[in-house]
């Protein structure tokens, strides 16, 4: 069973359409796959380039960074920090939780506006 987290702040950017975005990406790349390490490096960067592609046809004023981790799962869990010195009134983070039994994802974005 596939299950879904999150944690967004809504700031200036939407927050909810950046996490739609990611975990519709998200699936179509992992979604009925089994953890194996030789597509890693290809899960990942499919993830992030799609994800990235499809944040910025939004056509909105903002610079993204997208960051993905795939892990096989294991009783020891798996734990991921980030910190930002930005303007709270307009940049913003998104964060995507993904499972099935044998692996865990997830994608972190982060929008910088582009200050016109």
């Amino acid at each position: 069973m596939e299950e879904y987290h999150r944690h967004c702040e809504e700031v200036g950017f939407n927050a909810e359409e950046a996490h739609n975005i990611v975990k519709e990406c998200i699936d179509g790349v992992l979604g009925g796959e089994d953890y194996n390490q030789n597509n890693i490096n290809q899960w990942t960067a499919s993830i992030v380039e799609q994800s990235l592609a499809h944040l910025v046809k939004l056509g909105k004023a903002y610079k993204y960074i997208v960051t993905c981790a795939v892990v096989q799962r294991s009783a020891y869990g798996f734990h991921t920090a980030s910190s930002c010195f930005w303007d709270v009134t307009s940049d913003g983070t998104c964060t995507v939780r993904w499972e099935n039994r044998t692996m865990n994802c997830i994608v972190n974005v982060f929008a910088i506006a582009i200050v016109l």
